[in-house]
């Protein structure tokens, strides 16, 4: 089980993505806009700069939601091999079946 403060932190992350999605989208497609003045695209990316750094979305780490794990993760299922080998096991997930011999 991975610890509570990086599950925690990662879920704070995944809010402030969410509550700065538009804003963030706006700033970024007016910087990348090359019809308006170099000014007003400076602007906008020091507008951007200024927003906690936490609201990218590239800061969000995928971890299972069974276990927290960050690694080996599986998007299509949301949990890690080992719980999904677990779970197989036991017969929880509907259409896995694991082979054992």
């Amino acid at each position: 089980m991975a610890k509570k403060s990086a599950v925690n932190r990662n879920e704070m992350v995944r809010k402030l993505v969410k509550q700065y999605a538009a804003k963030r989208q706006a700033l970024v497609d007016t910087a990348n806009n090359e019809q308006l003045s170099l000014e007003e695209r400076f602007e906008a990316r020091l507008q951007l700069a200024k927003l906690p750094r936490n609201s990218s979305a590239t800061r969000i780490r995928n971890r299972c939601e069974v276990t927290g794990r960050p690694r080996a993760f599986y998007r299509k299922l949301k949990m890690s091999r080992i719980a999904l080998r677990e779970l197989g096991s036991h017969g929880q997930i509907p259409g896995l079946v694991k082979s054992s011999w």
